[in-house]
């Protein structure tokens, strides 16, 4: 099992935007105005990492989506929502 350095959390920042975390980090990693940032700035700091996971959560915390980021361990099934 990878890490923390190979996964990022992009939730909901209470209204603000939305923020990029990292486990077990007392502070966001980003915050961004838009979703597509945030995803986009937890893809580059898993990337630079050595890829890993990236957990799209809804304002109560459910993963409602992932992405792997390359060298990560991609899964074989075919990714139908991107």
């Amino acid at each position: 099992m990878p890490n923390n350095n190979h996964r990022r959390d992009v939730s909901p920042n209470g209204g603000r935007g939305w923020r990029v975390t990292k486990p077990g980090a007392a502070r966001p990693t980003a915050t961004t105005r838009t979703q597509a940032a945030a995803e986009k700035a937890a893809k580059k700091q898993v990337a630079d990492a050595g890829g890993g996971q990236v957990y799209i959560r809804t304002p109560k915390g459910v993963i409602r989506d992932a992405d792997t980021v390359k060298p990560g361990n991609e899964s074989s099934h075919k990714d139908t929502k991107h």
